[in-house]
C-alpha cells in the first residue's frame, strides 16, 4: 500500500528547511558573537590572571608591567559596548530607545496624544475621531 502524494507535502517541507536555515544562521551569528566577546575577554585578563598569580608565588612581577596588564583588562571592559551594538541587532534598538543620541531620524516618535492613549486603559473609541478629541 502507497500514500498517495499531496501537493501540501513539499510545501510543508520547504517550510520546515527554510525554518531550519533562518534558525541555523541566528544560532551561528550567536555563537560567532559569544565567541568574540568570550576571545576577547580571555586575551585581555588571561594574562592578569597569570601574572598576579605569579606574582603572589615569586615576587619577580615588574609593577609597571603588571600596570599594563590591568589597563589591558580594563580595555576589554570599556570595549564591550562597542562589541555588544555591532552584532547585536536587539542590543542596538534597545540602546537607541533610550539613548536619544542614538535614535535614527526615520523612526517616528509617539506623539503626545498617542502616549496619553496608550498611558490611559480606554482604548480608541468608534464614535471618537481625532478632529473630535482636538
Amino acid at each position: 500500500l502507497q500514500v498517495p502524494h499531496t501537493a501540501s507535502q513539499p510545501l510543508a517541507s520547504n517550510e520546515s528547511r527554510r525554518f531550519t536555515n533562518k534558525h541555523s544562521k541566528k544560532a551561528l551569528k550567536a555563537s560567532l558573537t559569544l565567541g568574540i566577546l568570550l576571545g576577547m575577554f580571555f586575551v585581555a585578563w588571561l594574562p592578569f590572571f597569570v601574572t598576579n598569580v605569579a606574582q603572589a608565588v615569586c615576587g619577580c612581577v615588574p609593577a609597571g608591567f603588571f600596570d599594563v596588564l590591568t589597563w589591558l583588562g580594563y580595555c576589554n571592559s570599556t570595549m564591550n559596548p562597542i562589541i555588544y551594538p555591532l552584532f547585536m541587532r536587539d542590543f542596538k534598538r534597545a540602546m537607541g530607545k533610550f539613548l536619544p543620541c542614538c535614535r535614527h531620524s526615520a523612526e517616528p516618535r509617539p506623539s503626545a496624544i498617542s502616549l496619553s492613549m496608550r498611558n490611559s486603559n480606554s482604548g480608541p473609541r468608534a464614535a471618537t475621531s481625532l478632529k473630535n478629541v482636538l
